[in-house]
């Protein structure tokens, strides 16, 4: 008899309520799709939702790390620091700008950037000349960094921090939300739908600076300003706009972003709901020879993802467990690949052995199936298919 579940079981899914519904219909119904008032209210909730005093919405969180390395005055000559352990956007921000882009190896037990790695990095970094201009913290899975350790050596290197918490909406830092800026420049969500909320595609920056937030959204604008006071030169009338930097089109529609606010109420519950599920798994999957990615005790994840790390680490292990599942219907996935073993980056001078952690990660990691809806019989299947393939 097959093990197969009813149906697929991705590793996230969004959740749709009939008030997600009902919010984008009245924005149907509104005279404006796109540039009216959703967008600067979404911005506004998520803000205050987080502790940050401003929003900057757009199309997805690989543009809102584009344009946050912009306000930031990354470019050619200039180094980003990010995780290998990451998608590979937190990396290629960096080339956008025509910046250098470098590693820091992550933490085994939680999968983070290793601390100690990164200054050690750092140390040898002043002595060559070499120091980033940003560095590129990554909230795997949901779970913070040690931000306000990254934000000491920020203050004492004098590089700027620019947060990925594409994974991480909902969760807290010392009691405190992720995404208030206390310790970083700037902090990117992501609303792609298998993150925690979602508006279809979309992502967001948060700042507490003026400056870099009025920068931001004009670069997802075309770098324009419709703002007469700042005007480079005199306004021939009120239809006048100024492009005063290359700029590009990554604006949020009103669509979006009236289904990331309703997604946006569920937020706490959301976030309820997985933890729950994830204590599920730390209960049955105790007697088996994995681990879960540790939480620091100072984290409230967003759990984004449930990663395990299997005990046993021989390659072929890794994919027969991992084929294993998927062929009993199960999506499990591998985040992350290491970024600097990809094509592109191996060109760039990148090599295994560069990051022998990531790369240790990348041979017995696999992300089970977590999110809201869940079923409890779903994850006993998870649990029965994944101990019949390890025993």
């Amino acid at each position: 008899m097959s093990n197969a579940p009813q149906a697929f079981l991705p590793y996230g899914r969004q959740t749709i309520t009939e008030a997600d519904v009902a919010a984008v219909v009245a924005v149907l119904h509104s005279p404006f799709l796109t540039q009216g008032p959703a967008v600067p209210t979404f911005e506004q909730a998520v803000a205050a939702k987080v502790d940050a005093v401003h929003g900057v919405a757009v199309n997805s969180a690989t543009s809102a790390l584009h344009i946050a390395c912009l306000a930031l005055g990354l470019g050619p000559g200039d180094r980003l620091w990010t995780s290998p352990i990451t998608f590979v956007a937190s990396a290629n921000c960096g080339r956008y700008c025509g910046a250098d882009v470098d590693f820091v190896d992550i933490e085994p037990a939680t999968g983070l950037m290793s601390l100690a790695a990164l200054e050690q990095k750092l140390q040898q970094a002043e002595r060559d000349g070499t120091l980033p201009k940003v560095v590129v913290p990554v909230h795997l899975a949901g779970s913070s960094c040690d931000m306000a350790a990254i934000g000491a050596l920020a203050k004492r290197y004098g590089f700027a921090v620019l947060e990925d918490a594409s994974h991480a909406i909902g969760g807290s830092y010392r009691g405190e939300p992720v995404g208030n800026c206390r310790h970083s420049a700037i902090t990117v969500f992501s609303f792609h739908p298998v993150k925690i909320i979602t508006t279809g595609e979309g992502g967001l920056a948060t700042t507490n600076d003026p400056q870099l937030a009025q920068s931001m959204a004009e670069l997802r604008s075309h770098g324009i300003t419709k703002e007469e006071a700042r005007f480079e030169r005199p306004a021939p009338g009120p239809w006048s706009y100024e492009q005063q930097e290359l700029g590009f089109n990554y604006r949020l529609t009103d669509l979006q972003a009236a289904l990331g606010l309703s997604q946006l109420e569920r937020l706490e519950g959301i976030v309820a709901e997985r933890q729950r599920l994830l204590e599920v798994y730390c209960q049955k999957l105790a007697a088996l020879q994995v681990s879960l990615l540790e939480i620091p005790p100072s984290v409230r994840s967003a759990l984004h993802l449930a990663v395990i790390r299997l005990h046993k680490t021989e390659p072929k292990h890794h994919r027969r467990v991992f084929e294993g599942l998927r062929a009993a219907g199960i999506g499990v996935q591998l985040h992350y690949s290491p970024v600097h073993l990809q094509p592109y980056y191996r060109r760039l001078g990148f090599a295994e052995g560069d990051f022998p952690e990531a790369e240790a990660y990348a041979r017995n990691a696999i992300s089970l199936p977590l999110y809201p809806g869940l079923k409890a019989q779903e994850q006993e299947l998870v649990v029965q298919v994944l101990s019949r393939l390890i025993s």
